[in-house]
Order: C-alpha cells, then sequence, then structure tokens
C-alpha cells in the first residue's frame, strides 16, 4: 500500500531570488561545467547544497557536506527560503521538446505529476520496486548530504499505473506559484494545492498502487540506510503510531498510463583496461553476435538512425573504437550459457546482453568493477561518447537503443532488476523547486 503525505516545503521566496537562477538538474546530471555555471548564477543556487565545491582544505570539520548544511540553515533564516504554511501536495507539470534518440515523433510533449511524501519501504514489502542495480560511491556521497543536512533537497521520480484518474483530481486554471524554463528548453510549472478533501482523494486512490521507481535509486536506498541509522535508539514509527520525519521522502509521482514518458539510453564508454585488443574484440564478440564493420567515421545522427533500423528486428549494439565501428545484432542467446540464468524478460533487453556477454565475458569487466565504476562510464549523449573513443580517453564505447516503458515495468513487478543505468526517463526533474526538511 503506497502511503501518501502532504508537506510544508520549504521554497525559494521569488520576491527575493529569481527562480531562474537557483534551480538546478538533479546532482548526478551536473557536470563540472555545468556546476561552474550555477555557481555563477546566483549566491544562492541550489547547486551549493547538492554538489558543493571540494575544498584543498577540507577535512572532518569542513568540507562540502558541512558547508552545505550551514549554507541552508541561513537561507531559511534570512528567508532565501519560506516554509509553506500549511500541509500541501505540489502539481508539477514539464513541457519538452521529445530529444533526438527517443522513440516516436519529434515534437512538444507534457509529462503531468505530483510532488508529496512517500512513505519509505524495504523493497521486500512489495510497494516500491526498483528496476536498477545502484553504484557504490553515489550512496556514500548522498548519504553524507543526508546526515549533515537532514533534508531531501531533490525528489525522487516515481511511477504509478493511475489510468489518469488521479491526475484529473489536480486539474486547475489558476495561474502556476513557479514557472521556469531550464537550459534544456524544458518548461515547469508548480502549483501548491492545500485542499484537504483533494489531498484525501489523491491518498485513497494512491494507496492500491504499486511504485515504481525510475529516477533516483541512489537516494532512495540512501534514504532507507539513513532511516536505519536514525532508527536505531529510537522511537520507530511502528512503536509511536506515526510516521517519523525521516520515515518519509520527498517524491514526484508520474502516471506511466499517460503520454509523456520519454526514455533514452545511456551509453557505455569503457577505459584503462591493460591489454585491450579491437581485433580481439570483433573475434571474441562473434561468440556472442553477428559482427558487422560500418564507416568507422560513423558520426551521432548516423549512429542514431542505424541503432533504430537495426533494432526494428531486435538487440542492436553498435561497438566504436578509434579505429572500427561494429554493429552488434542477432544474439545467440544460448552461447556460453550466459543468459541461461535471466528470465525471458531480461534475455531480450540490449543493456542486459551488453553486460552479461560483453562487458563481462568478452571484455572481462566484473560486476564489482562495474559498480564501483573503475573500467565503465555512462553518457547520455552518442556524441559525448564517440569522441571520448576518438580522442584517446576511452577504449570502446558502446551505443544502443532505449529500453520500453512495459520492458521497465514488467521487469520491475516481477521483482528483477536491470544492470546500472539501463534508463535515462527524459526531461529530468528540476531541482529546486521544492524542499523537505524535517529538523
Amino acid at each position: 500500500m503506497a502511503h501518501i503525505l502532504p508537506f510544508q516545503a520549504w521554497r525559494y521566496d521569488q520576491q527575493r531570488v529569481p527562480i531562474h537562477s537557483v534551480v538546478t538538474q538533479p546532482y548526478d546530471k551536473i557536470s563540472p561545467a555545468m556546476q561552474e555555471v550555477y555557481y555563477e548564477e546566483s549566491p544562492n543556487n541550489l547547486v551549493r547544497l547538492i554538489l558543493g565545491k571540494s575544498l584543498p582544505w577540507d577535512g572532518d570539520a569542513e568540507n562540502a557536506y558541512t558547508r552545505a548544511a550551514s549554507t541552508f540553515q541561513e537561507w531559511r533564516q534570512s528567508g532565501i527560503l519560506r516554509k509553506d504554511a500549511e500541509p500541501s501536495i505540489y502539481r508539477y507539470t514539464q513541457s519538452f521538446e521529445i530529444p533526438a534518440g527517443a522513440p516516436g515523433h519529434p515534437g512538444r510533449a507534457e509529462r503531468k505529476g505530483f510532488i508529496a511524501l512517500g512513505r519509505l519501504e524495504d523493497y521486500s514489502a512489495e510497494v516500491i520496486f526498483r528496476h536498477e542495480q545502484t553504484l557504490s560511491k553515489p550512496k556514500a556521497d548522498r548519504l553524507q548530504l543526508l546526515r549533515a543536512t537532514r533534508a531531501q533537497l531533490e525528489q525522487i521520480f516515481m511511477l504509478y499505473g493511475g489510468g489518469g484518474k488521479i491526475e484529473a483530481l489536480l486539474e486547475t486554471s489558476r495561474q502556476p506559484d513557479i514557472e521556469v524554463t531550464d537550459e534544456y528548453k524544458t518548461l515547469h510549472r508548480v502549483w501548491k494545492i492545500s485542499d484537504s478533501k483533494i489531498i484525501a482523494s489523491i491518498q485513497q486512490a494512491m494507496r492500491e498502487k504499486k511504485l515504481l521507481i525510475a529516477d533516483g535509486h541512489h537516494r532512495y536506498e540512501t534514504a532507507i540506510a539513513y532511516r536505519k541509522e536514525r532508527r536505531s535508539g529510537e522511537e520507530t514509527a511502528s512503536g509511536s503510531g506515526h510516521l517519523l520525519p525521516y520515515e518519509s521522502t520527498m517524491m514526484t509521482f508520474v502516471d506511466m498510463d499517460l503520454a509523456g514518458l520519454v526514455i533514452l539510453p545511456t551509453h557505455r564508454i569503457v577505459f584503462g583496461l591493460p591489454s585491450f585488443s579491437g581485433s580481439q574484440f570483433e573475434a571474441e564478440a562473434q561468440k556472442f553476435f553477428t559482427v558487422e564493420k560500418v564507416d568507422a567515421a560513423i558520426d551521432a545522427v548516423a549512429a542514431n538512425l542505424l541503432l533504430r533500423r537495426a533494432g526494428e528486428a531486435g538487440t542492436a549494439l553498435l561497438a566504436v573504437t578509434a579505429s572500427h565501428a561494429y554493429l552488434l545484432r542477432n544474439p545467440k542467446v544460448g552461447a556460453d550459457g550466459v543468459l541461461v540464468n535471466l528470465s525471458a524478460r531480461q534475455q531480450g533487453l540490449d543493456v542486459v546482453q551488453l553486460h552479461k556477454c560483453i562487458l563481462e565475458r568478452v571484455l572481462s569487466i566484473s560486476e564489482e568493477s562495474i559498480r564501483n565504476q573503475e573500467n565503465v562510464a555512462y553518457t547520455r549523449e552518442m556524441a559525448d561518447a564517440l569522441a571520448q573513443v576518438r580522442s584517446g580517453k576511452a577504449q570502446i564505447a558502446f551505443l544502443m537503443n532505449p529500453a520500453r516503458m512495459d520492458q521497465v515495468r514488467d521487469i520491475a513487478f516481477a521483482g528483477e532488476v536491470l544492470p546500472q543505468k539501463s534508463t535515462d526517463f527524459y526531461p529530468k526533474l528540476l531541482s529546486g523547486l521544492t524542499i523537505y526538511a524535517w529538523e
């Protein structure tokens, strides 16, 4: 049973702070260059909380996390951030251009949802489902930030199946309380909804729903870990009859039955292998796929078109080295017994075949190395992946088509997980629209 709660969000005072100068993309999408831009935008930009700069003298007493906590406190005390007077939920819409590489036709789309608190649930409760594995370093980083700030500074992106009924309860003709266009030309709008009857109706409708984490696996698992820490030696929710503040976290809920859900692929870049050989890769890959050489100078536009066409008939992966490019198709599912222990749902996914057949078997990169990001990096942009290979920064890049929503849903609700970074839901939820602080 999904337990949804209104909350009194901390929000930027738009009379004092231009909202466009303080909101950001999620922390894990902020490159060093973007971080610099955000720092220059405003002394009150959220980047100072979610991804502050490290300084040469940082130590246990002072570091990016302690500075985030101090800055957060200062902004609340000075009125840069103000707490809403009554518990509310927040309708949230995003209007955006469908990017190249996404399935379907280009054009403008709108994704609709709402921001509220969701009770934290262990995966074993079968209320909240993950669809990806997680990486160790991001969870350690987010846990330190959570300990320091005692606040959820960004939303976790949740999906549910509602057939549009819950979204209909949120419709309003009022002007939005927040309206801002981000650097990707996505228009974000937020309406504060404090009507207790509407909130109660949404709570009741959500109780029967199962939730699927679209984005924010690391932050969700960090919140679970923090809850465990705080429960130790304290009165728990089960003992007190009510939820303690850290028993819930801030989420955006989106109906997966509605239009506006776009999934992009996340491409893999391999580096630092001690004895990588392009010719050896080609020979070994043929054990698992039909391997076809393509134009070594292929660009991102041509690569996207090639993959989309080849993907209509099934699996299609594009492997690119500094001097060659290979199209991998027609997977040999039974080869070497590598996929036999996986369900048919997973065997048919490009990203699973890439990880199990190519990364682990052909390139001998262990699951642990992948989790620790020792030899594999990730990028949304095909052009970036190609540039890193051709500049010599990486040894080989793997480009792919995105997974479909029905594939992700079915795998997650079956209790299975995909490799980390298997999906990239577009656009990202904007950070800085609402903040949940329990102290």
